[in-house]
């Protein structure tokens, strides 16, 4: 079926949003609606321009008979600022109090909406890295994990503390936790990451970073590299830090049981903004018509 420009713009924008950091050849969308590969690029220039001057993302595209284009979501400066006000007001809530000073986090972390755009953030920063995997521990972190992957367009690996017959054998571990200094184990299936994989750790919340920390020593025992580490929420009171490079979103400051308040700050995601706008012209290479 022949399209119309402007069916085949919308169309082609839905493709492209569905199917972030995938690459999409000329060839496919001339196919797709019947249409020559200059009008496709026309169109792709119109949709890189949109997505850009909204803030919602870029177009790399890769020249070459085995080339095309590669959607690349990124969220602007403002529009980060304003998701990460809104989501420090909705943990600042009192009732998220449980008894030990523990924070009540279930509600945000089962909202798709919410946590898909904090996959997006994390893809942000993280796009311009060379990613094979995302990976977390069996928490409260995986609806994460699984945001931030599905705009990475990787696959997601989980470490668990109580191996499953059904994942096979398994590479065990024993960390040092490290708010309790109890030895636990961790573990994680043989077949479900390659040697050498760039990984990315996502994590719900960091207080001194043992559980992450398990997770970079079992990393080693796969010969794998730690490409980056996200956590949701990190926590300031902590007298030594066992993890040093991390992007956190929200820092918890501190939490008053008997005065029910909960303050917290803007976490240092902020910092690597600089980065963000750089990853989408730094590797950008000029749109052609794929001949």
């Amino acid at each position: 079926m022949k399209f119309r420009r402007s069916s085949r713009l919308v169309d082609m924008t839905n493709y492209l949003l569905e199917h972030p950091q995938h690459l999409v050849s000329l060839s496919y969308f001339a196919d797709r609606y019947d249409s020559a590969k200059s009008s496709i690029s026309e169109d792709l220039t119109i949709i890189k321009q949109t997505f850009e001057q909204q803030g919602i993302g870029t177009l790399l595209t890769v020249a070459g008979a085995a080339g095309g284009v590669r959607f690349i979501p990124h969220i602007g400066v403002s529009e980060a600022k304003a998701f990460i006000d809104h989501l420090c007001e909705q943990i600042a809530k009192p009732e998220r109090i449980l008894p030990g000073g523990y924070l009540y986090l279930t509600d945000l972390l089962g909202n798709p909406k919410l946590v898909n755009q904090i996959g997006k953030l994390y893809a942000s920063v993280y796009s311009g890295r060379e990613i094979d995997v995302v990976m977390t521990v069996a928490t409260k972190g995986i609806p994460l994990a699984y945001a931030v992957a599905n705009y990475l367009n990787v696959p997601v690996v989980i470490v668990r503390r109580d191996s499953k017959v059904t994942e096979g054998s398994t590479v065990s571990i024993n960390y040092v936790s490290g708010s309790s200094k109890r030895i636990q184990t961790m573990g994680l299936a043989k077949r479900s990451l390659q040697e050498g994989s760039n990984v990315l750790i996502i994590d719900d919340f960091m207080k001194a970073g043992g559980t992450i920390n398990g997770m970079i020593n079992i990393l080693e025992e796969f010969n794998a590299n730690v490409a980056g580490i996200g956590v949701l929420v990190e926590s300031e009171d902590i007298e030594e830090r066992l993890v040093d490079e991390y992007i956190s979103l929200v820092k918890l400051t501190r939490v008053d049981v008997k005065e029910k308040q909960i303050q917290l700050e803007l976490g240092n995601y902020f910092n690597f903004l600089k980065d963000i706008q750089e990853i989408d012209h730094s590797n950008e290479i000029e749109m052609e018509e794929e001949k």
